[in-house]
């Protein structure tokens, strides 16, 4: 990955989480939600956008459905935001669950270590 595309990678994720959370009214994306990565494609055209959203399934479900609507809209916004951009990147959400994956290795830890602490002389 070149510089420039890092650089791009790290505008879009600032930018997207702005207008999601202060210009997308859908009560669907009303939990908590968390931009990890944005990987722009080498020509600049197209860009995955993973999200950690917390919550229930139906949830999840819902803030992804939302996304997908409001994807259009936060092309749009990005547009206006970034005129230096030759293209705006269609966007596509992604899930990501490394967070989510991550809270339950350390719950799993943390009772192994209580295990191991109860089970000393």
């Amino acid at each position: 990955m070149t510089r420039r595309t890092e650089r791009v990678n790290e505008l879009l994720r600032a930018e997207i989480s702005e207008i999601l959370r202060r210009e997308v009214k859908d009560p669907r994306l009303n939990v908590l939600f968390s931009i990890t990565e944005v990987r722009v494609s080498p020509d600049l055209k197209t860009a995955r956008v993973f999200l950690s959203v917390m919550g229930e399934d139906t949830e999840r479900e819902g803030a992804f459905r939302a996304l997908k609507v409001a994807a259009p809209f936060v092309r749009r916004g990005l547009r206006s935001r970034l005129p230096s951009l030759r293209y705006t990147p269609e966007l596509t959400f992604v899930p990501d669950v490394s967070i989510e994956r991550g809270a339950q290795l350390s719950a799993l830890i943390n009772e192994v270590a209580a295990e191991t602490a109860g089970n000393l002389p």
